[in-house]
């Protein structure tokens, strides 16, 4: 098998992965990378001029693998689309905000790059996207070869696969992205046990070692009682969340504090693309009991629409409750706006539900310190730490040690890390060479082809 990352930084960004089996010609992924802009934001795609592709493969539909999906499949217009059927519900809507958010940062921003795609070419390329159940094993011909394909869930996020790939008498694993744990809107991944020749992981929590004490009941029971401690002291909160999947999550966890008189009575405050996809969660549950989740939990919250005249460094003040996107504090989104105006007063909490990448606002929010001066660069606002910043330890990720357990099970003789900081491969570069002294542990530069 040969193998390029075609992710042109590494790390966590664009993911995109191009694989050769025989005269196979597969793409696992085509993201956009969430903190660069314009086409240095896409995967890089020059190792594919001149290479017909077979096969585009999605795991899940979080934009750092679906954002320029739509410009692969303008290069490769006879190559077909597979997913799970709960990504091909969603795919669409998460492409055409994605298409809103560029037009935006066209005018914003002057990216002059944006729109990559418009939203005639999501409507154009949709009949090209196939839904797959999970286990349905789907069958692909080359000239010569051919493939077998089978997708499993890998909890995470609704429709999220680990992709097995069988050609000849060689078995292929692909973790994508995954969590091992039940969410409360989503069971954990089910993934095969056993033997695979070749194994391609993420590692994006390889520097995070777990405290035991922090189980998900746990944190999911801290968050409760920091909500119910700001705002009985007058304070708000503000939990910035993923559109896909964490607001579902944190709304569903709300839903069962506030059935069992565990949650104090307060506004909550939601917006954005995250309660858009309410409904999607809604249909996916009824269609595919693949999650658990009904829209009637934002009706019995009474959740309320966030105030349009929401200024940077203002505190709205309302003794309120805020679930709102981005999760990280991505300059220019409600929750950047909202925290500009929170963190600089005492009574205020800030709770961050999942991954903060460092150099992002909310990253470095989290690496600051009570009474550092904390600029919001693009809301013009600089203020001292008087909020208190939690994170709490709700990852859409698998642990560590999970993640290592199944690699180890799975004896395979090549292993490739993806998605993950260096520090985080290089963790378990180091734990796989003395669990699996055979294998070859592969940490692929960006762009160079390799024999797996």
């Amino acid at each position: 098998m040969k193998l390029i990352d075609l992710n042109r930084d590494g790390g966590i960004g664009a993911n995109s992965l191009f694989i050769q089996l025989g005269d196979l010609n597969i793409l696992v992924d085509s993201g956009l990378h969430p903190k660069k802009a314009g086409r240095k934001a896409a995967p890089d795609h020059a190792p594919l001029r001149g290479k017909t592709i077979d096969l585009i493969v999605i795991t899940h539909c979080h934009l750092d693998h679906i954002g320029s999906l739509p410009i692969t499949m303008r290069e490769h217009p006879a190559a077909p689309v597979i997913m799970t059927t709960s990504s091909r519900m969603l795919i669409e809507r998460m492409l055409h905000n994605s298409a809103s958010v560029m037009m935006r940062q066209r005018e914003d921003e002057n990216i002059l790059d944006y729109p990559l795609f418009t939203h005639e070419e999501v409507d154009r390329i949709a009949k090209r996207l196939t839904g797959v159940p999970f286990g349905h094993a789907k069958k692909f011909r080359g000239g010569r070869d051919e493939i077998e394909v089978i997708l499993h869930p890998a909890g995470h996020v609704a429709g999220a696969a680990g992709l097995e790939i069988r050609h000849r008498h060689r078995a292929i694993f692909f973790t994508g992205d995954v969590l091992f744990e039940n969410q409360r809107t989503l069971p954990g991944a089910r993934f095969p046990a056993g033997h695979f020749d070749t194994l391609v992981t993420e590692t994006t929590r390889g520097s995070t070692l777990r405290q035991p004490q922090k189980t998900r009941s746990a944190e999911m029971i801290r968050l409760v009682e920091s909500i119910n401690d700001t705002i009985q002291k007058g304070g708000s909160f503000l939990i910035p969340v993923f559109a896909l999947g964490r607001m579902q999550e944190v709304l569903a966890i709300l839903h069962d504090a506030r059935k069992f008189r565990r949650l104090v009575d307060c506004p909550i405050y939601g917006s954005g693309l995250g309660m858009d996809l309410v409904d999607y969660f809604d249909e996916i549950s009824h269609k595919t009991k693949h999650i658990q989740f009904n829209r009637s939990i934002v009706k019995d919250l009474k959740v309320r629409p966030l105030p349009r005249n929401l200024k940077p460094g203002e505190d709205p003040r309302q003794n309120a409750l805020y679930v709102i996107s981005s999760g990280m504090l991505v300059e220019r989104t409600p929750s950047y706006t909202l925290a500009s105006g929170l963190v600089g007063h005492a009574g205020n909490t800030v709770g961050f539900v999942g991954y903060c990448d460092p150099d992002t606002p909310g990253g470095r929010l989290l690496a600051a310190k009570p009474g550092d001066t904390f600029l919001f660069e693009t809301a013009h606002v600089k203020t001292k730490i008087k909020a208190r910043v939690e994170r709490f330890e709700l990852s859409g990720h698998a642990d560590r040690d999970e993640l290592l357990q199944f690699a180890v099970q799975t004896g395979a003789r090549s292993i490739v890390l993806t998605h993950g900081d260096p520090p985080a491969r290089a963790w378990f570069a180091e734990q796989l060479a003395s669990r699996l002294p055979a294998a070859k542990v592969l940490d692929p530069v960006p762009l160079q082809q390799y024999l797996v």
